[in-house]
């Protein structure tokens, strides 16, 4: 079998890395949320040696997520979690949570759950990492993103490109305070929230 691949992930992979590595210094695990192919994982583990970083998806990827670890050959990523936002997490506590491109796929229903569930998760001055695309102020932000949106929608109703407004409301809940929102590579964005309690 074949490693399962993302010509997305090839593209966006390094831009992103670029932003990670000065926000991840400091921290020493990563959980990732929804691994997809795994290889985020494999390139972002290699350049950031200090992490452990935790892969995690629905078992239907795991075996590729498995493969692209084995062949990397790197001892800081960990093999992948059952991991359902539907469901209690395996993971008790971590550092930071990075997902990419998860919320406009999942239900409204699952990012919520995903932030309540954060709420627990994540560490004390610990960060929250989501990149993908957003709206703002309920507006596209670009004729792909709304073909897209459109895309998603034909394909499960209750999916779509989510307005950053309730993003922010979510993140409010869960004690996450928004630190940077960068302009990412095709209409995407990199959100970046510390969790603190006041």
């Amino acid at each position: 079998m074949n490693k399962p691949h993302s010509q997305s992930c090839d593209n966006n992979k390094q831009p992103i890395l670029e932003k990670l590595m000065p926000l991840l210094t400091p921290y020493q695990d990563v959980v990732e949320i929804g691994s997809g192919t795994g290889q985020h994982a494999v390139h972002f583990a290699n350049a950031l040696p200090n992490l452990t970083w935790q892969t995690t998806d629905l078992p239907v990827n795991h075996l590729g997520i498995k493969q692209w670890i084995n062949d990397s050959g790197l001892s800081n990523i960990k093999p992948p979690l059952c991991l359902d936002l539907s469901k209690p997490w395996p993971v008790s506590h971590c550092d930071v949570i990075y997902t990419a491109n998860t919320l406009h796929i999942i239900s409204a229903e699952l990012v919520t759950a995903f932030f309540a569930a954060i709420k627990n998760v994540v560490n004390n001055n610990g960060l929250v990492i989501i990149y993908g695309p957003f709206n703002y102020a309920g507006e596209f932000t670009s004729d792909s993103n709304r073909q897209f949106d459109n895309w998603l929608k034909d394909r499960d109703s209750s999916s779509g490109i989510r307005n950053i407004e309730w993003i922010s409301e979510l993140a409010a809940k869960a004690n996450l305070h928004l630190l940077h929102d960068e302009q990412m590579p095709a209409n995407n964005r990199l959100l970046t929230f510390r969790k603190i309690i006041d």
